[in-house]
């Protein structure tokens, strides 16, 4: 039932689908930064319009980007990762400026805007496709985001195992250009959306207000 509640809303929201995005990187690359891209980092949390729209808020964040990440499928449309069995995950891509934000400040604008309890998706968003996780990129966002996780277990906040995984990036696919900047773009609908499906109102009660 929750999956339909998310499907009808999502198919309600997007209207007619534009497919064929294009990949970031070409098969089997990982992506990569050049000083004036700035540095990346990979976060999967649920629904990527909402990811997408929280690490905007972040200072020292360049850009965002909507898109699938996880599996061997390669150029997904949303239709083939929403149904399951793709292997991939919504995520999104944060390009940031090292110079002005770090890795470590985006680990805690992460935590508090997922359900880091549930593996089995995130608020009504059901599904492995929609489950939190954390690419890490090279051996040093690894050592943080596996520290990163521990102190938030050892901190005894949760009585419960923190079940969020920390993975490898592979190929990054971005999503259609509907999904991205959804939020701005897409005001009404998005917050309709983000309401509908629970979201704030489970965060509030897993982090308390404000965020």
């Amino acid at each position: 039932m929750r999956r339909q509640v998310r499907a009808g809303l999502r198919a309600l929201l997007t209207g007619a689908a534009l497919l064929g995005a294009l990949s970031l990187a070409s098969a089997g690359e990982t992506p990569t930064a050049t000083p004036e891209a700035g540095a990346t980092a990979i976060f999967a949390g649920g629904c990527f319009w909402c990811l997408e729209a929280d690490f905007d808020k972040v200072p020292g964040v360049l850009s965002t980007t909507s898109g699938y990440t996880g599996g061997t499928l390669a150029n997904p449309s949303y239709e083939q990762v929403s149904a399951g069995g793709s292997g991939h995950l919504e995520a999104v891509l944060v390009r940031y400026d090292p110079t002005r934000t770090s890795y470590a400040r985006l680990l805690e604008a992460f935590w508090p805007n997922i359900d880091p309890l549930t593996a089995t998706g995130q608020f009504c968003d059901i599904g492995a496709q929609y489950r939190s996780a954390i690419f890490y990129t090279d051996a040093e966002q690894r050592r943080q985001a596996e520290a990163s996780r521990a102190a938030l277990q050892a901190s005894a906040r949760f009585d419960r195992p923190i079940v969020t995984e920390i993975l490898p990036a592979g190929t990054f696919y971005p999503a259609e250009e509907y999904h991205q900047d959804y939020a701005r773009r897409n005001p009404l609908r998005y917050h309709f959306y983000r309401s509908r499906c629970g979201r704030d109102a489970r965060l509030q009660e897993l982090w308390g207000s404000p965020r």
